[in-house]
């Protein structure tokens, strides 16, 4: 199953496309797949936008009475998928915007490398700085340079987007780890950032495929808030990751990762027995060379006293 789960806010120009959009995919596709929305509390005709889609693709929409964001609204959508699925080892999460800038026809590429082994596929943005307000082309020249020198899996150049596809068991562990507790705390694209470092400890393998970014499509203004998404996202930089406690873990060393292990208590039990198992046989067979020695002596002296040959009748005999 391919959970696709769009967060919404104020989209009635583009959700409507973006479902139908998807829909004409996945009948080429041909995957079982349901469609998550989350409407974060719009105040246009959104919700009215998406009521007949309702009636006729597996689209379930979750609305939130006040609006939360769109972490909270991505949050809900993957704690969402990871109740409905039944095998998280197979299932697939894929997460995209709602304002048409993300390419449905990009979703078998990223599913197909998950289908492949990967256990995270992001996604690599082509942007066309012609279409791309100024705000985010400054940002995509100046954030990214600050990521990188972060610790990211290898292959990831741009831990910003959200355009991705996650094996749904890596976000069931994240959301595990966190025992009750938000998973995102971020906005915008830090929140993105934010997602791909928590799963990626439980990701064996992560790739990365180039995919366009449409902001020729865009139907309303930017929210794009270039200053508050650096402070956000250079704390999420900053933040170590939190284990299930709560408690901040340091990153791991190559001598850490795999440690020595002490002996169990059984095993010195085991060995100890063993020891004195080899030290009793070694004093049997030194107790038998004793006895076998002094049997030895002993007929020798029987043989002189009697002054015969071995075997032969005492002297007086008939």
């Amino acid at each position: 199953m391919i959970y696709i789960c769009i967060p919404t806010h104020n989209e009635e120009r583009t959700a409507g496309v973006v479902l139908w959009k998807i829909r004409q995919v996945m009948a080429e596709f041909r995957r079982d797949y349901q469609l998550l929305v989350v409407d974060d509390a719009s105040t246009d005709a959104t919700a009215a936008v998406l009521a007949p889609y309702e009636r006729v693709l597996p689209l379930t929409v979750l609305r939130n009475a006040t609006r939360r964001g769109y972490a909270a609204s991505l949050e809900t959508l993957l704690r969402e998928s990871v109740r409905r699925s039944g095998y998280p080892k197979r299932d697939v999460v894929v997460t995209l915007q709602a304002d048409f800038t993300d390419e449905p026809a990009e979703i078998p590429t990223l599913v197909k490398r998950i289908e492949a082994g990967a256990d995270v596929v992001t996604s690599a943005l082509s942007l066309d700085g012609r279409r791309a307000p100024r705000s985010v082309r400054w940002a995509r020249r100046v954030l990214p340079f600050l990521v990188r020198r972060s610790r990211w899996p290898e292959p990831v150049t741009d831990p910003l987007s959200g355009f991705r596809a996650y094996r749904l068991i890596t976000v069931k562990k994240a959301l595990a780890e966190r025992d009750g507790r938000p998973l995102l705390r971020s906005e915008g694209w830090a929140a993105n950032a934010e997602l791909l470092r928590a799963v990626a400890p439980h990701a064996r393998r992560i790739d990365e495929a180039p995919v366009a970014f449409r902001y020729d499509r865009r139907e309303r203004e930017t929210r794009f808030r270039p200053f508050a998404t650096m402070r956000q996202i250079l704390r999420v930089l900053r933040a170590a990751p939190e284990s299930s406690a709560g408690r901040v873990e340091p990153p791991m060393t190559p001598a850490a990762a795999v440690p020595t292990p002490e002996p169990e208590p059984s095993t010195r039990a085991e060995a100890g027995a063993a020891e004195q198992g080899r030290a009793g046989r070694r004093g049997q067979r030194g107790s038998r060379r004793r006895r076998g020695g002094r049997r030895r002596r002993g007929g020798s002296g029987a043989q002189a006293k009697g002054g015969g040959a071995p075997g032969s009748p005492p002297a007086g005999g008939s």
